[in-house]
């Protein structure tokens, strides 16, 4: 991760944990050593042999200096989640009698409200596809198949036919870390699935599919550029005034459930959340939805 560095912060090691033990995505990963290259460089100009040598008061020293760069805040919390990861590894390995992260603060960020479309606005996007086209229900299904799931893009391209249940409605997605969860596919979504998986599929399947549930016009499994492309095209011709993604349809998924009552444990699970905490966005937009209501009915306001 960081080849540099004397054998004593166990770099080495740590990529390992993150890659092996807790399945980390190879991105993710990247994303923690670019973090621990900063971290590290800013230690060793303060004379750090070991991690054992770095204290609170040079950790407050290196937050300080990345606020100086102008870095803003959600990147510093960002970098100290990967330092405290880091110190928690250490403890385990016992490289480390105490973890100075355990008194560091974070700086406070605004949490931003995704970007979410209304029931209206979401039916007209499902409806956009055109009919006469070939791939019509290769790009209905997945449409459809977004916001019945409320998966990544990543999951999507990567589900495998023996992954989905088209009797029993479920499916059968690999999230981040490789974990696994089954999903409801709703009546909608499963009626365009089942067609495009009787009608057009096995025309597009030349053998090359790999066993993905959907492809590419050449018959090889779709990219997540095409699904990007196929939503955002979707959004124009339902003449949404800003563009949509994939994660748009993600969000719109986990809206309109606590719109509706779900509870948060369950949109968690289906979401693929590792902690609730990221799920708990979406009660401060059910509380938007709630004072948009009060303030348009209630006679008092």
């Amino acid at each position: 991760m960081i080849p540099d560095a004397p054998s004593a912060f166990l770099f080495e090691q740590f990529h390992d944990y993150l890659t092996f033990e807790r399945g980390l995505s190879k991105q993710t990963v990247v994303s923690y050593g670019r973090d621990l290259r900063g971290w590290f460089s800013f230690v060793e100009e303060a004379g750090a042999t070991n991690p054992g040598e770095v204290d609170i008061g040079t950790l407050r020293k290196w937050i300080y200096s990345l606020k100086e760069k102008g870095m803003a805040p959600r990147s510093i919390r960002r970098a100290q989640s990967a330092v405290r990861t880091y110190f928690r590894f250490l403890s385990m390995e016992g490289a480390v009698e105490a973890d100075p992260t355990d008194r560091l603060e974070s700086p406070q960020v605004d949490k931003s409200l995704p970007d979410v479309l209304s029931q209206l606005e979401m039916e007209q996007v499902l409806e956009s596809p055109d009919s006469t086209h070939r791939l019509y229900w290769r790009d209905r299904a997945i449409l459809e198949f977004l916001y019945a799931t409320g998966v990544r893009v990543s999951e999507l391209v990567s589900l495998r036919i023996t992954s989905v249940d088209l009797e029993e409605g479920f499916a059968k997605v690999f999230g981040k870390g490789s974990k696994e969860r089954l999903v409801p596919v709703g009546g909608p979504a499963l009626r365009t699935l089942k067609r495009y998986s009787r009608d057009l599929r096995p025309e597009l399947d030349q053998g090359n599919g790999e066993g993905r549930v959907f492809l590419n016009a050449r018959g090889n499994p779709i990219r997540r550029k095409s699904v990007w492309v196929i939503v955002k095209s979707a959004g124009i011709r339902a003449g949404m005034a800003r563009a949509i993604s994939p994660h748009t349809i993600r969000h719109t998924f986990a809206t309109h459930l606590v719109e509706g009552g779900a509870d948060l444990a369950a949109v968690q699970e289906l979401l693929g959340h590792a902690d609730i905490s990221t799920t708990q966005i979406y009660t401060h937009l059910d509380r938007a939805y709630l004072r948009e209501v009060h303030q348009k009915y209630h006679p008092r306001q």
